[in-house]
């Protein structure tokens, strides 16, 4: 185990890289034809239809211009529509069509089969452990980005050094 195993930011950091990498290994054997981006943008819309494009830009952490690309080709393939807002004649609201159903059923048998891949010999327990953890920390970073540095500075609680040993206070 180097030292980087042992740091959160770099373990977590690898864990999703390789799990992406599994995903699309499998996509790939299916023959779906689709970019991870595709992906990730049909799964955001199936979450939240009739997002934005440019909420679904900002989530996808892309620019406006190459998620229009993206949403083109998605529509070319009949996946993808558009509608106006109708609050906003300037903006576009992205709604999946019916031929989505198959392919989002085989994104996410893909995604299960990866996910039941990477937690092999994990108990029910520790993957429910798990997962109360990351929900914890992903809530911890989005309450982060709502407060002022002082705060997070002063009640972040865990200290850097603790991190990097991935121990526990003494």
């Amino acid at each position: 185990m180097t030292d980087l195993d042992k740091h959160f930011g770099f373990l977590i950091n690898d864990v999703a890289r390789l799990l992406r990498q599994r995903f699309d290994q499998r996509a790939q054997a299916r023959g779906l034809g689709l970019t991870r981006t595709q992906w990730r943008a049909l799964g955001h819309i199936k979450r939240q239809e009739g997002i934005h494009q440019a909420a679904l830009a900002e989530s996808l952490e892309v620019e406006p211009i190459t998620l229009a690309r993206l949403v083109d080709r998605l529509e070319a393939r009949g996946f993808v529509e558009r509608r106006t807002d109708p609050a906003d004649r300037r903006a576009w609201r992205l709604y999946l069509t019916p031929k989505a159903a198959p392919v989002l059923e085989r994104m996410t048998e893909i995604g299960e089969a990866s996910l039941a891949h990477a937690m092999a010999g994990l108990s029910a327990a520790e993957i429910d452990a798990v997962t109360r953890m990351l929900n914890r920390i992903k809530a911890n970073l989005a309450d982060a980005r709502l407060a002022p540095q002082s705060f997070i500075e002063r009640e972040g609680g865990i200290e850097p050094a603790r991190l990097r040993a991935g121990g526990r206070r003494g």
